[in-house]
């Protein structure tokens, strides 16, 4: 078995030819198509993600082409959003035999330090440091269901309301597909009336630490599990330095990261 078949496996890659687009004609209409290469790009752009490496540094040898293919079709695949389609197909996979348990998600975020681009700013620890932030929903046993990045001078209490909307519809074992748990599990720093009104007007139970009221040494169970997701985050080491100075290129690998995740759950 070859790195390419490593890295993308039968089952990933099956997902995968379901959301990608085509390959674009020539604008000249002479009816040739380049080769496509779809699954070298994608286990290319896997390497990238969980090794670090720059795509310069892509060992052309093992993948058939070059950094700079890869990265220009990786590009394409971002600006169509086909990850976050990637992602939502493996939770689909997950939720139709009932995987995913919906009845205890949680949210919280995590800050990477970042060169100057879109959606970074200054980190409220170090001003002089710019950093980009992941927020994160996971569900009760801490697949990730939806992502969303922003500056790390966005306070967490701004950030609550995109990740929830970003819920992708998800199968579920019976009935219509499902987009929002039953209870939302938060630390203090979402502690704000209109995010508790906002909730309850969906229809989402939410659990929320109280400032002043309750200890931060006690995140229990559920906040044990979304800080254990994003240890899992940092397995794609090119989430430990946002490199990307476009923003949907960061939030792409974020996405690449997540799906990761839920796909070994699904080939457990």
């Amino acid at each position: 078995m070859g790195i390419v078949e490593r890295l993308v496996p039968d089952e990933l890659w099956e997902l995968f030819q379901r959301v990608v687009p085509e390959a674009p004609s020539r604008p000249q209409g002479s009816g040739w198509r380049r080769h496509d290469g779809n699954r070298e790009v994608l286990a290319a752009t896997v390497f990238v993600a969980t090794s670090g490496c720059t795509w310069q540094q892509l060992p052309t040898a093992s993948f058939g082409l070059s950094g700079a293919t890869a990265h220009r079709r990786f590009s394409e695949w971002s600006k169509a959003r086909v990850w976050a389609r990637l992602h939502r197909m493996v939770l689909g996979e997950l939720g139709s035999p009932g995987e995913l348990d919906w009845s205890g998600c949680a949210i919280d975020s995590v800050n990477m330090r970042a060169l100057k681009g879109d959606l970074t700013g200054p980190n409220p620890a170090d001003r002089g440091m710019y950093d980009s932030k992941i927020h994160l929903i996971t569900e009760q046993t801490g697949l990730p269901i939806s992502v969303s990045i922003s500056g790390a001078n966005l306070h967490d209490s701004q950030a609550l309301i995109p990740p929830v909307k970003g819920i992708p519809p998800i199968r579920s074992r019976r009935g219509r597909r499902r987009r929002k748990p039953g209870k939302l599990h938060a630390d203090k720093g979402y502690d704000y009336p209109h995010l508790r009104r906002w909730l309850r007007g969906r229809g989402i139970t939410h659990r929320i630490a109280r400032k002043g009221v309750e200890s931060s040494q006690r995140p229990g169970r559920h906040r044990w599990t979304i800080e254990r997701t994003m240890a899992w985050l940092a397995g794609c080491r090119r989430l430990h330095r946002r490199h990307e100075r476009k923003a949907d290129h960061f939030l792409a690998c974020t996405s690449i990261a997540c799906t990761l995740i839920c796909y070994r759950r699904l080939t457990k």
